[in-house]
């Protein structure tokens, strides 16, 4: 492990995707550089577990928008294996609970809700994107269940202009090994403090004194990679305080979208890569991806409410809300053919407070909103940087990576060191 140095030209708080994309970018251009990081291992909100020499994804698992993801480029590079299998998102397997004709109604719903609030976009209305909905009309609870999904909140708790502003070419791929075992890869040779929480940055002199739990260390310059709500919750403190900074960081919170990963007996008996909603008529409900990589297993996904809610009575209650789901669906004896292997809870975890950020309604702006806020540097030297500073590719790693190459110009640029090409990754 690395050892706390003394002091450093630029210290990288969060060895997440963008704290470990900026140290790479500020080690090409030669400058000294550590990573603190609070957890015992790097990948941040990128973590995947082994199970019977499987990787399971607990954080991000698609590479979305691949053809254009600078990260699926690296995969094969890194030896790691690319699935480039559609996601089964659009499709309710075996058609329980919905006939094909009322799948086909709701995607045209979703579509007309999704122009809707794009109008309102383009008008500038920054509104909860629930204010869009259809008074009355029977798929809106179901919207707002895939509003778990995509935001981890409610679709009454999204800004119409954020939700608007996100990129999506519509591709996207896995990687077999694990997304999180693809970032710990990229990260392998980034020089980290593992175990080492940052308390306390002192800006008032000419440089940063910053205190963690391994002791002081002093920087010219550093970036904060930490997630929004670790971020407005204080936890790290300024001094001086950086109110605007905290009130930006509130402003873009982290919603919550759980995983429940199942092993399942008879799993032939479903298609490889299909899904399952468990109602139609609700927020809360979970969505269940039958045979990823055409595996024993079934992945459930939570999000928004429902996921908090699991999350405060522990984590059996994810699995046995998801035994009684599938079971209504599959037969009551479902229940004795799955059991329990691993189960994210980031909401819990002191170093996410959540999965990732959606932009609350009237803080949309992209100019002046949430994000744009966050972006602002203070003093030029504390830069901010993660997927929740990303304008187009929020709440993805992608969106995470390119942000901390970002912040790592900007540092660059304060310590007057000019980015040529030759240090910039393709």
């Amino acid at each position: 492990m690395t050892a706390l140095p003394a002091s450093i030209d630029v210290a990288v708080i969060g060895a997440g995707a963008a704290g470990i994309a900026a140290a790479r970018r500020l080690r090409r251009a030669g400058v000294s550089v550590v990573v603190l990081e609070a957890r015992d291992r790097i990948g941040g909100r990128a973590h995947t577990v082994g199970w019977e020499g499987h990787g399971l994804d607990l954080g991000c698992g698609w590479l979305h928008s691949a053809d254009e993801n600078l990260l699926a480029g690296r995969v094969e590079a890194l030896g790691l294996m690319l699935d480039k299998t559609p996601p089964p998102w659009r499709q309710q397997a075996f058609n329980l609970g919905l006939t094909p004709e009322e799948q086909a109604a709701f995607g045209a719903a979703y579509a007309a809700f999704d122009e809707r609030v794009s109008e309102a976009a383009s008008r500038g209305e920054d509104r909860p994107a629930a204010e869009l909905f259809v008074s009355g009309e029977r798929w809106n609870g179901r919207m707002d269940a895939i509003s778990g999904a995509l935001n981890g909140a409610r679709f009454a708790e999204v800004s119409t202009l954020d939700y608007d502003a996100y990129q999506d070419t519509g591709v996207n791929w896995r990687v077999i090994e694990g997304y999180g075992t693809l970032v710990e890869r990229l990260g392998a040779d980034v020089p980290v403090v593992l175990d080492c929480t940052v308390e306390h940055i002192d800006r008032r002199g000419a440089v940063l004194k910053i205190r963690t739990s391994r002791g002081l260390v002093e920087a010219a310059t550093c970036i904060l990679t930490l997630p929004t709500s670790v971020l407005a919750a204080d936890g790290v403190r300024f001094d001086p305080p950086l109110p605007d900074l905290i009130e930006a960081a509130a402003g873009a919170p982290l919603g919550l979208a759980s995983k429940l990963h199942m092993e399942v007996d008879g799993a032939e008996d479903f298609p490889p890569d299909s899904q399952l909603w468990g109602r139609t008529d609700t927020a809360s409900t979970g969505g269940y991806h039958l045979r990823p990589f055409g595996r024993p297993m079934i992945e459930g996904y939570f999000g928004g409410d429902l996921a908090w809610r699991l999350e405060a009575e522990g984590e059996a209650a994810f699995f046995d809300f998801a035994a009684t789901e599938l079971s209504d669906l599959l037969g009551s004896r479902f229940k004795k053919r799955i059991q329990p292997v691993a189960t994210s809870v980031w909401g819990a975890d002191p170093f996410s407070r959540g999965a990732y950020s959606h932009v609350l309604p009237g803080l949309g702006d992209p100019a002046t909103g949430a994000r744009a806020r966050l972006r602002r540097p203070a003093e030029d030297r504390i830069f901010v940087a993660g997927e929740a500073t990303s304008p187009g590719f929020y709440g993805t790693a992608h969106g995470a990576w390119m942000e901390g190459e970002r912040a790592a110009d900007e540092a660059l640029a304060h310590l007057g060191i000019e980015v040529r090409p030759a240090e910039v990754e393709a």
